[in-house]
Parts: C-alpha cells; sequence; structure tokens
C-alpha cells in the first residue's frame, strides 16, 4: 500500500534518481571549469579560465587522498610556493618557437581555452575534447591543440584516466625546442615529496618519504632524484604517504608516442613530467638535439595514461598496468 502511494505520487523516480546520477562518470560544467564525478564522488576539475594555462585541480586518488599540491590554486599552511606555474596537473611546454608557455611570466605565452568539442558523461567513462590556442605575448597564435581527457570508472578506489594532446602548426612550421621545462607534468601532493622543505635555522631540507620509480628498475627515495631524473623509461610512479597511507600515481608512455620511451623531468620536491624534449639537458647533448619540428598545416600527437593507485609502484603492481595501456586495455 505505502508503495503503491509512493508511486502514484512519483516519489520513486526521485529518490532513485540520485543513484542513477551516481553510477558513472559525471561531467558538469560550470562558469570556469568542469566538474568531474566518478560513482558520486568528486574527482577533479578542468579548469580552463583565470590561469595562464588550463590544468587540472584538484585531483583526488584513493581513500579520498588529494594526489597534488594545492598551490597557487588554494593556500594550505605548510605548502612551498615555489613554481606559481606547477598547476597541479597540466600540459604545457617551455620553448615553442622561441616563446616560454611553460612558466607565468610577463614574457610568457599563454595557453587559452577555445572550445569544447565534446563532453559526455557515461556509465563506464567520461570523455572531455577540447581545443586551445598557444597564444605569444605579442598575442599571435604560435600553435593549435585539441585534448582528449577519458577518465574510467574503477573498482577499489582506483582512478584511471587517458590523456591525449595534438598539437597543430598553422601557416608556419612549430619548433618543440629542446629544454627540460615540459611537458606532460602534475605536481604532486607535498606529503609525498623525497625532500621536504627546510625549516628556519636548518642548513638541509629533511628527508622526506617519497619515492620514485622507472620502469628500467631504477628507484629513488630521499637520497637524491639524480638517478631517475632525465633518464628514459616507459612508466614512471611516484608514490609516497597523504594522511597517513601511502598512494602512488604513474604516468604511462604510450609506445606510438614520438621518441618513446620518453625521459622523465622527475625531482624529489615534487615535480613530475614526461619530457620527450629535453635531450640537451637531460644527456648533454648539443643544444637543439631534442627539438620535434611541426611542418606547417601537420600536427604531432602525444599519449599517456595515469594511473593513481594504492601503495607503492609494487603494491600498485605499476608494471602490469602498463602492459594493460599497451594491450590497449
Amino acid at each position: 500500500m505505502f508503495h503503491r502511494l509512493l508511486t502514484s505520487l512519483g516519489f520513486v523516480a526521485l529518490l532513485s534518481s540520485p543513484l542513477v546520477a551516481a553510477d558513472g562518470v559525471k561531467i558538469t560544467e560550470q562558469a570556469d571549469k568542469l566538474r568531474i564525478e566518478i560513482n558520486g564522488e568528486h574527482f577533479t576539475d578542468y579548469c580552463f579560465q583565470g590561469a595562464p594555462h588550463v590544468y587540472f585541480y584538484p585531483l583526488i586518488g584513493p581513500g579520498a587522498a588529494s594526489m597534488t599540491r594545492n598551490w597557487p590554486m588554494k593556500e594550505v599552511e605548510g605548502e612551498e610556493k615555489d613554481h606559481p606555474h606547477h598547476r597541479s596537473l597540466w600540459y604545457s611546454h617551455g620553448l615553442v618557437n622561441g616563446v616560454d608557455f611553460w612558466s607565468e611570466t610577463p614574457k610568457a605565452g599563454k595557453i587559452v581555452h577555445d572550445k569544447f568539442l565534446e563532453v559526455k558523461s557515461g556509465k563506464d567513462s567520461g570523455v572531455i575534447r577540447s581545443a586551445n590556442k598557444w597564444i605569444a605575448p605579442d598575442g599571435s597564435v604560435t600553435m593549435t591543440d585539441e585534448r582528449t581527457f577519458r577518465v574510467f570508472t574503477r573498482a577499489n578506489h582506483e582512478r584511471l584516466f587517458d590523456f591525449e594532446v595534438t598539437l597543430k602548426a598553422g601557416d608556419r612550421d612549430v619548433v618543440l625546442g629542446d629544454t627540460k621545462e615540459g611537458s606532460m607534468a602534475i605536481r604532486v601532493n607535498e606529503s609525498m615529496r623525497g625532500v621536504l622543505a627546510k625549516e628556519k635555522g636548518e642548513k638541509k631540507a629533511k628527508v622526506g618519504k617519497g619515492r620514485i620509480a622507472l620502469s628500467s628498475g631504477v628507484t629513488s627515495s630521499g637520497s637524491g632524484d639524480e638517478k631517475a631524473w632525465g633518464k628514459r623509461a616507459a612508466w614512471c610512479d611516484y608514490s609516497g604517504p597523504v594522511d597517513g597511507k601511502t598512494v602512488g600515481v604513474a604516468i604511462f608512455d604510450h609506445p606510438s608516442n614520438p621518441k618513446h620511451p620518453t625521459w622523465w623531468h622527475v625531482r624529489e620536491y615534487g615535480l613530475f613530467a614526461a619530457n620527450p624534449f629535453g635531450v640537451h639537458d637531460f644527456e648533454k647533448q648539443p643544444k637543439g638535439a631534442g627539438d620535434i619540428t611541426i611542418p606547417a598545416g601537420k600536427s604531432v600527437t602525444f599519449k599517456y595514461r595515469f594511473y593513481l593507485h594504492a601503495g607503492d609502484e609494487i603494491a600498485g603492481k605499476v608494471a602490469d598496468r602498463y602492459q594493460d595501456y599497451v594491450a590497449g586495455k
């Protein structure tokens, strides 16, 4: 009787609708960002206004762990305030036809949102396809890009998403220049770092509990990042404690990418980036050795997968997940 009464009043549909909405990936457009939820839980926002480049913030991992630094988007006591251009998770590069699109200075270029090509929620995945303009300080468009962000629903609070960017030249060649300042990047949570900030009066920074691991078997944990920085590998993982639990984030370099396996611009202070361009810095080769030229009217595509997991690279079975990526799973 009670169920029939609720049905006749339309209450059953109202009560069940939140469960339907929470199932899968939900993407909601707001004034300056897209909010992405997975099974009703906030995962990240795609921020496309209000900064010199587009970026994702926050980035929520297993067990609701905050995977990236808050600053400069949000003031949090105890966080370092270095490198204001390290905005959580982003793609940019420090030398494009001589223009710096990596840093945020008056002489730097900007990556400006142009339009959305597709925004789609779904039970198994959600997709954001967007177009952007790389605008030099003089107002000219150096190049354009199209980006595809595809996030998947996963069991056990794992978080998995693919990021693909196609860089397009206009009516002239585009040279993606040889510099370590780039390009597919994330700035991890301060507590995940391998080296912590210096306290007042201290001569040396404290050793943190962060761990860097490459697919080649190289690892670095509190002993300097020289073993991992500037080295080539198919994947790199950065793990460490957040709120008392160890979590990690891995970036996978797709085998189809130019110069695969890529070099890793990864630091114990928290920067973590895949950069196929910085050969001069990484391997002491002549300047320009890492250049990639996109002929006028042509394009080049880079594909990456991000895997957010519990534990370090061993507990998270990062090597196995990379093989899934290679196999197209």
